[in-house]
């Protein structure tokens, strides 16, 4: 019992010493017009959330919760001669916009004025929505989402959903909760966007604890319409925060006629050892090890696509979040799947020395991971059987014959 205590406290110290979280508070207010950088790029984005709003415009919304969403219109100014990857963070305020990433301009929005702008960014139908995860406040999801929409290059509308987290490692409860708190704010946000004629396809594209609340706002979706809308196409969950059990009722309730899955694992993440460690130590998605069953056969069965970054190096010292961090894969991403293409598309650029390997089925797997050695990325394309109902409910089960 000590020891186990002596675990839980010693990963919690670890998560503290490289914690989310960037520069000071209230970066959200936008700089001056003559302060911008000529030589800056910048990406506009619409934002939905159930936080708090906090009253203060240079933060805009506390990591409390809210029964109402809000809608907010920002762009982002981001310098020039940053490494791809990275999130450049004010260390004193005002932002300078030849160095750090700078709010240009701010806009509370109603629903009709959301509308509006949709309809205004949404040039070629292609909207990505993306989801955050544990321990982030509204500033951290809004940079990292600006810094991944501009270096993938994707030709996208980007839209972010924001939940209320408290930022911090000790309210891992409090933030779980309020991904259940969300779910019903962010499954009317897809059927809006569904619903709307100028969009044409949708990427949910969801990060760590923001997955869990991916699904089941899917899930939700699903259950309610009889299925997931037929726009909404991929469905990418990076570093997924997700107990497997849990995971394979949701993907069960989906129904039969699904998004593309692809699921982005690391088995060094060591954010999701710890997650494990105080979760009843169940097996979590972004952990596990594709090449081996029962997930070998299940991912093939379910036709979901396994991108294996264990071999990718990043800065982030818990490899939580390869997903923005790596140049290749934000570039993967960015040019493919968000335009609604698939991983194993013969278009795929994977550039030089990207060593990647791409597998038919799951049942090439173990050569697939073998090769990892040399290769840093491995992409197994899951071949889908179209298994009957009672065989995806166990899809990633410890033991398939155990329901």
């Amino acid at each position: 019992m000590c020891n186990w205590v002596s675990n839980i406290v010693a990963a919690l110290c670890l998560l503290t010493l490289t914690a989310c979280g960037g520069g000071p508070e209230g970066v959200l207010a936008p700089i001056a017009a003559n302060t911008l950088s000529p030589s800056a790029s910048d990406v506009t984005m619409l934002v939905a959330t159930s936080r708090k709003p906090s009253g203060d415009p240079a933060t805009l919304f506390t990591g409390e919760r809210s029964p109402t969403l809000s809608l907010t219109d920002l762009t982002i100014s981001i310098p020039p001669g940053r490494a791809s990857g990275t999130v450049e963070w004010p260390k004193k305020l005002p932002p300078n916009p030849q160095k750090d990433f700078a709010v240009v301009a701010a806009k509370n929005l109603s629903v009709p004025q959301a509308g509006d702008w949709l309809h205004a960014h949404n040039a070629n139908g292609h909207v990505l929505v993306f989801v955050h995860g544990f321990n982030n406040r509204y500033e951290d999801s809004v940079f990292r989402f600006a810094q991944f929409v501009h270096d993938s290059g994707a030709k996208v509308t980007p839209i972010l959903f924001t939940w209320p987290s408290r930022a911090s490692v000790l309210d891992y409860n409090y933030d779980k909760e309020s991904t259940n708190f969300s779910r019903t704010a962010f499954e009317r946000a897809l059927k809006a966007l569904a619903d709307d004629r100028s969009v044409t396809d949708i990427t949910v594209m969801a990060h760590s604890m923001g997955t869990w609340l991916a699904m089941e706002g899917l899930r939700q979706m699903a259950l309610q319409d009889g299925r997931v809308s037929p726009k909404i196409r991929n469905v990418i969950l990076a570093s997924p925060d997700l107990d497997v059990d849990v995971f394979g009722r949701q993907w069960t309730e989906l129904g039969l006629e699904k998004p593309k899955f692809t699921i982005m694992i690391s088995r060094d993440d060591r954010a999701l050892a710890i997650s494990r460690l105080i979760s009843g130590d169940v097996d979590r998605v972004g952990q596990i090890d594709p090449s081996k069953e029962p997930y070998k056969s299940k991912l093939q069965a379910a036709g979901i696509t396994v991108i294996d970054l264990t071999n990718v190096k990043t800065n982030d010292r818990l490899n939580h979040s390869k997903f923005a961090e790596s140049p290749q894969i934000v570039a993967l991403l960015g040019a493919q799947l968000a335009s609604g293409q698939i991983l194993t598309d013969s278009r795929v650029g994977l550039g030089d020395g990207l060593g990647m390997v791409i597998a038919g089925t799951v049942g090439t797997v173990g050569k697939v991971a073998a090769t990892t050695v040399s290769a840093p990325i491995a992409i197994v394309e899951g071949k889908r059987n179209a298994p009957a109902p009672d065989q995806l409910g166990t899809i990633l089960k410890a033991d398939p014959a155990a329901e």
